[in-house]
């Protein structure tokens, strides 16, 4: 007959180990912490250089300055001001038409580099990216400045060339041209930008892709329109975005321009501008944040637009594809 003794271990070991699910607790609690202090300075810029600015211009424009009485609550008076404000009105229509020409042309550009340099059929396609990006490497008051020069009707090398060969002095900063000189002076700064976030998420798509549609007999014009278009999809539409935003808040070009031509350019004549001015220059502090948070309104509805559309579009296409 056998016996079985069991031992009983010692008193105080169950204790000298805590449990692993408080081991993982307290990692994890540190790990939480260390990641708070990871983001705290981008929450420390975040509301000081945003949200507190943001709040303290949205304060503003709920009040006018008068000359007997100071600082006064006005309410929506500034807003409805806005509205009937017929400067405020031809500077968004100014910023509409350039966001309807010069957006579309920008990111065509960038769209056709980023496909052309993707399809590996660019001799030296480093230096051509590289040079493609440098604009943007350009400070945009050194850029607008650079071109102020280009512009110029007496001693530009443009309308040097263009008298030398009979063709007149072109008028690139008279009133009808000013914008389209704009839309031109951004263009160049901004597509090598464009062009290297498309040509990264061409990158990024699978091979199995190309080699799929090479067995099938397709050509480069079908794999970029029927591939790689459709799967950057996301990258345009993220430029698409960024373009909308910058197309609104148009400020250096016309604010620099405006010391070489000052009958072409109006102290309104982009709404972001139009604010600084009344800001800084006439000093009607409340009306310019009122305009600013106007502005602000115009680029959220106009981008929600873009992104609704966009999201019916391929909800349709996925229908269709069911």
């Amino acid at each position: 007959m056998s016996h079985s003794r069991t031992l009983a271990p010692p008193a105080g070991a169950a204790m000298s180990s805590p449990p692993s699910g408080r081991r993982r607790n307290a990692m994890t609690r540190r790990q939480h912490r260390a990641a708070y202090l990871f983001i705290l300075p981008f929450f420390i810029v975040f509301v000081t250089m945003l949200v507190v600015p943001l709040v303290y211009a949205g304060y503003l424009s709920l009040f006018e300055s008068k000359l007997i009485g100071g600082e006064q609550f006005a309410g929506l008076a500034n807003y409805l001001r806005a509205f009937a404000d017929p400067d405020f009105w031809a500077g968004l229509g100014r910023v509409g038409l350039f966001l309807v020409v010069q957006v579309p042309i920008m990111l065509g550009l960038a769209l056709f580099f980023a496909l052309a340099l993707d399809s590996g059929r660019a001799r030296g396609s480093r230096s051509v990216r590289l040079l493609i990006f440098m604009p943007y490497a350009v400070p945009a008051v050194i850029a607008t400045l650079m071109w102020g020069y280009l512009y110029g009707p007496d001693f530009g090398p443009l309308a040097q060339i263009a008298r030398a060969v009979g063709w007149g002095t072109p008028e690139f900063l008279s009133p009808g041209n000013i914008l389209g000189s704009m839309m031109n002076i951004v263009t160049w700064e901004f597509v090598g930008y464009n062009m290297i976030i498309m040509y990264a998420a061409l990158r990024a798509i699978p091979a199995e892709l190309y080699e799929a549609a090479e067995i099938d007999g397709a050509g480069q014009f079908r794999v970029a329109w029927s591939i790689k278009i459709p799967a950057i999809r996301p990258a345009i539409m993220l430029t698409v975005i960024f373009s909308i935003i910058g197309s609104f808040q148009l400020f250096n070009e016309p604010s620099l321009l405006n010391a070489i031509a000052p009958d072409a350019i109006t102290n309104s004549f982009t709404p972001n501008y139009y604010a600084y001015n009344l800001a800084f220059v006439n000093r009607e502090l409340n009306y310019a944040a009122a305009i600013a948070f106007l502005l602000g309104l115009f680029i959220a509805i106009v981008s929600y637009i873009v992104q609704l559309g966009e999201q019916r579009r391929e909800r349709r296409e996925r229908r269709g594809m069911s």
